[in-house]
């Protein structure tokens, strides 16, 4: 009898101990839960900088281990095509977005979870429709030039057109995310309406001979014009600083047309079995204390209409309403059933 109550003792204290080492999902330190892994798809900039005011702070006070995927928006799009990533939260430029709610590969949020969107500039609240993720960040697509070599003030699109730039400028790419702005202004100049794409290739087929190079890189931009290879360009603003930097001479313009806004949106991917803790997710991310943190750091322009910066902080940053509500969209879902015809018509017709 006495063996057996020994062994009844030793079999309970042994259940005890696994228990205890284990910890059930529980960390070795200090007995806390494991944290919960987020994984992120990002473009990979400023980091160190994200990392301090962005996700630090979030993974202390959820309890949360956050992963990055870095890469473009086409490459990281299509790993989630493909289903070859574990991706919790997906930040993509408005237009690809688009694209991937289209195709069924974001979850539908639950605008109660994430009360920060009311806090937003209109056009930041929904610009892949109700359903979908925010944008984070605005900026502004308008023109540069060598303030030094051009002779006539440029004021508007058109200015492009004129003789004195002709093989002195640069455009986008008809495939980058500035390349549907392009197509909008082009038509405009060819005496057409919003993305009319007769008008378009009319006016890009007349400016053509001119045009030094269509660049896909900002850094291909900002060389050109340390090199004195161009004066003019069409340019998002988020990378005029680089351009001031390399060429102190450089102006940065808004056509008296209007500048065009650039979106970058957070969403999250279908299937996420993260699904409330990525609402949360977001949601921090548009609080005014982040938004500002971001915005004095030089790493996105607020889309929070509460955020607040001096005159300095704001300088080259698209900021304040008057600048953010009078920025020029497009119908994302008319670019993206012309898309595919415009690159083809343009491979054939313009490079």
């Amino acid at each position: 009898m006495k063996k057996l109550k020994l062994t009844l003792a030793l079999v309970l204290s042994m259940g005890t101990l696994l228990t205890a080492c284990s910890g059930g999902d529980k960390a070795a330190e200090g007995g806390k839960e494991a944290p919960t892994e987020l994984v992120i798809s990002t473009w990979g900039f400023a980091e160190d900088q994200l990392k301090k005011n962005l996700y630090e702070p979030f993974e202390k006070q959820y309890n949360v281990k956050i992963v990055t995927e870095i890469g473009n928006n086409t490459d990281r799009l299509n790993k989630i095509r493909q289903g070859s990533s574990k991706v919790d939260i997906l930040y993509l430029s408005d237009y690809y977005a688009l694209q991937a709610a289209e195709e069924g590969l974001l979850e539908k949020i639950d605008r109660k979870n994430i009360p920060n969107i009311e806090k937003l500039y209109d056009i930041a609240k929904a610009p892949t429709g109700e359903d979908y993720g925010p944008a984070h960040t605005v900026a502004q697509f308008g023109l540069a030039v060598n303030s030094d070599d051009v002779k006539t003030p440029v004021e508007s699109w058109s200015d492009l057109w004129k003789a004195e730039f002709k093989n002195k400028i640069a455009l986008p790419n008809i495939t980058i995310t500035t390349g549907p702005m392009m197509m909008d202004f082009a038509a405009k100049v060819g005496g057409g309406q919003d993305l009319d794409t007769e008008a378009a290739f009319k006016a890009i087929k007349e400016i053509n001979p001119g045009v030094v190079k269509y660049y896909s890189k900002s850094a291909d931009l900002v060389n050109m014009f340390a090199q004195g290879e161009i004066v003019a360009a069409p340019i998002q603003d988020t990378f005029f600083g680089s351009l001031k930097e390399a060429l102190p001479s450089a102006q940065y313009i808004t056509p008296k047309e209007g500048a065009y806004a650039l979106m970058n949106t957070v969403n999250i991917v279908k299937g996420s079995k993260n699904k409330e803790l990525a609402e949360k997710f977001i949601n921090w991310h548009l609080s005014q204390e982040v938004q500002e943190a971001n915005a004095k750091d030089r790493i996105d322009s607020p889309t929070n209409k509460e955020a607040k910066l001096t005159a300095e902080e704001a300088e080259g940053l698209t900021y304040g309403a008057d600048v953010v509500e009078n920025l020029k969209t497009l119908d994302l879902n008319q670019v993206n059933k012309q898309m595919s015809g415009w690159i083809d018509r343009w491979n054939r017709e313009i490079e």
